[in-house]
């Protein structure tokens, strides 16, 4: 109940008035006038009347005590028992707080964010975010359900309250168990690009944590899935691995460490790098039979690739054809056939034969040797020209157990457009070609072939007659190529528009060099922030579906989308971040999605010592909401009156608030109505009789 004033006239007129009302009581008193005190108070009266005294009753309603839970719902949450712990815990939480009215619990989940390329669990941010609107002193503590790893704890100093925007207990309900322990591998360094065939070394660490570290661990290492590799690993110490990158563009190594029995997780017992293949200095030989239009167009293509080192070979003049010419003036050099076929033959990387006939150049053996180049792992192009189907051609030679078909001796002339098979329609070095989605083809005609038998392997072109123009095989562990035409110079000098000629050419070369992006039986996957790729090559049919394995340990099945013959894709935003296995028949690849340093995988055992330092700050509390027997167990809740003097360790102490809101108010006028008019007449009424005596 309060005293206040709502005036009929402003203050200064009041005061005005109130001291002309002294100085006549003033003056009537001193000159002892009969009456004056009565008329003082008349006078008081009134003036109190105008000022309009009145007795004000406010109604207020207590506030309720706002309590934050946090709920970790981060990916290492999902591990073991933790999941179901955190919902059990999380009831039990919400049950016990409903006994006091005046709490106001607020529950906030809190997950990974999915645009985030480094997850982390930032449970105090979302903390902040919860009371930002509520006044500090309603806050009366905060509760955290987490398994404490969480990467956002502000650092337990003296103002911590300030930077927690509240003073009231926090206070840790920890999942998971005491005694967890855990085993993960990274890559600590490692290049990203390397030279094919040249070593590279990479460092990478085995951790044991929540455990002693003793003894070795046995790391495995894999190279596009095949195993390069085994390492004894002490935990702790990085360790050095010495590598070759096999071949050219993409490849994925593979790290994996046994796992130790009762581990919370084996989600990080994996990891992978990818080491993008540079090929220094390709060398290839390109022996051309004779000169002819069409050689130029393959000397081009290679000369203008400043990676490779070209070495050119054209047999001007066969031995038969004896002019008598001294030597000397000749401008020729004697072929170097010893050297090139012998004693580095494995140096090359591709061989290309442009319309070569065996004419004694070479010695019949040396075909042997190429032949063994094959089967060991070389490539082979034979570019043939009409002399491939006559007496002196080089499938007449041991070089035929690698050729993947053989003449029959007949040169089939007249034009035609080179057209793809279904096969070639499929598969990646003539897939998509420019011009080849029409019918007949947008590009321009050629007008010789080279007849052969049934071929081997894939024929992926077409000449006249549904002819075998373009066949691709595999041979030992080597390929071979055979182009049965010599008018792709055509496509080169742009007759009747030309042709995709350099496409043509670069894709079968690098095929036979085994590019990974031109296999035909492939599949990849790649990640680009939190969208995963998933790409399947295939000249067959369509391969079904992808299985595809979380960090988590779930799996789930994707179904493919075709968006070129012979090439399926997936997309898909992911909400995991880490290690996913990806399947399909008898393919298998891993990729990583998000940063492969993200802090939410770095630690996955269960602690209560990252919270502690905090709770004891704010005189809150740390417990784990499971016992040795696994069930699950909260402390009690205790109210507050007041400020936190003191903690309590076996229970979670709430700072009451003792803020009120408004919710109404009662005024009473002391001089109004009836009560002031007999009050004024009261006092004139004595005035008027102290007067007539």
């Amino acid at each position: 109940m309060t005293l206040s004033f709502a005036p009929f006239l402003p203050w200064t007129v009041i005061a005005i008035l109130a001291a002309a009302a002294l100085v006549l009581a003033v003056a009537g008193l001193l000159r002892g006038v009969r009456g004056a005190w009565l008329r003082g108070l008349a006078l008081a009266a009134l003036l109190l009347a105008i000022a309009n005294p009145l007795l004000t009753n406010e109604e207020r309603e207590p506030l309720s005590t706002i309590v934050p839970v946090i709920v970790d719902r981060s990916q290492s949450q999902d591990v073991q028992q933790r999941t179901a712990q955190t919902d059990q815990a999380l009831a039990n939480l919400r049950e016990r707080l409903a006994r006091f009215p005046r709490i106001e619990p607020r529950i906030v989940e809190v997950r990974n964010d999915e645009n985030s390329d480094s997850p982390a669990t930032n449970l105090f941010s979302a903390l902040s975010a919860s009371v930002s609107d509520v006044s500090p002193s309603r806050v009366g503590g905060a509760i955290f359900l987490s398994d404490g790893q969480i990467h956002d704890i502000p650092n337990a100093t003296p103002d911590v309250e300030q930077t927690l925007g509240f003073k009231a207990p926090i206070h840790g309900l920890i999942t998971g168990r005491a005694d967890e322990f855990d085993r993960r591998i990274e890559v600590v360094r490692a290049p990203r690009f390397g030279i094919v065939n040249e070593e590279q070394q990479l460092t990478l660490r085995v951790f044991d944590e929540g455990r002693t570290q003793s003894g070795t661990a046995n790391v495995t290492i894999k190279m596009n899935g095949q195993e390069i590799g085994n390492l004894q690993a002490v935990p702790g110490r990085p360790i050095p691995f010495t590598f070759k990158v096999p071949r050219g563009g993409n490849n994925v190594m593979e790290f994996s460490v046994a796992e130790l029995p009762g581990e919370v997780t084996t989600a990080n017992n994996r990891a992978v790098h990818v080491i993008e293949g540079i090929r220094q200095n390709l060398r290839v030989l390109l022996v051309s039979g004779e000169p002819h239009a069409g050689e130029r167009a393959w000397r081009n293509l290679l000369k203008s690739d400043t990676s490779v080192d070209l070495v050119h070979f054209t047999i001007l003049r066969p031995p038969e054809k004896q002019d008598g010419t001294p030597i000397n003036e000749l401008s020729l050099i004697a072929f170097p056939t010893r050297e090139l076929f012998v004693e580095k033959i494995n140096d090359f990387d591709l061989i290309i034969f442009d319309r070569y006939q065996h004419r004694g150049v070479l010695p019949i053996l040396y075909y042997d040797y190429i032949a063994q180049y094959v089967e060991k792992g070389g490539a082979l192009l034979i570019a043939a020209g009409p002399e491939h189907a006559g007496q002196d051609s080089i499938a007449m030679t041991p070089l035929e157990s690698v050729l993947p078909a053989q003449p029959t001796g007949q040169v089939n002339q007249g034009a035609f457009f080179p057209r793809l098979s279904e096969a070639g329609k499929k598969h990646p070095v003539t897939r998509g070609l420019e011009g080849s989605g029409d019918e007949p083809p947008h590009w321009g005609r050629w007008f010789r072939t080279v007849g052969v038998e049934q071929p081997q392997g894939q024929t992926v072109m077409l000449g006249a007659s549904q002819d075998p123009l373009l066949v691709l095989n595999r041979q030992g562990e080597g390929r071979v190529a055979m182009l049965l035409s010599d008018q792709g110079w055509l496509w080169a000098r742009g007759f009747e528009g030309g042709g995709p000629h350099v496409a043509l050419y670069r894709r079968i070369a690098h095929w036979l060099m085994k590019e990974p992006e031109l296999e035909e039986e492939a599949l990849t996957a790649r990640a680009n922030g939190r969208m995963l790729e998933i790409t399947r090559q295939t000249i067959g049919d369509n391969p079904g579906d992808a299985t595809v394995k979380f960090p988590s340990g779930k799996t789930e099945t994707m179904n493919f989308t075709q968006t070129d013959p012979g090439l399926y894709k997936i997309e898909r935003r992911m909400n995991e971040t880490g290690l996913y296995e990806v399947s399909n028949g008898d393919f298998t690849t891993l990729v990583h999605v998000g940063a492969v340093d993200a802090a939410e995988f770095k630690a996955m055992i269960s602690t209560t010592d990252t919270l502690k330092p905090l709770a004891d700050a704010t005189r809150g509390s740390v417990h784990r909401v499971v016992d040795d027997a696994n069930r699950v167990v909260l402390p009690d809740i205790l109210p507050v009156r007041g400020e936190v003097r003191v903690a309590d360790n076996d229970r979670m102490l709430i700072r009451m608030t003792d803020e009120t809101v408004l919710k109404g108010v009662n005024t009473l006028p002391l001089f109004a109505g009836f009560a002031g008019l007999a009050a004024l007449l009261l006092a004139f009424s004595a005035l008027w009789w102290r007067e007539g005596r």
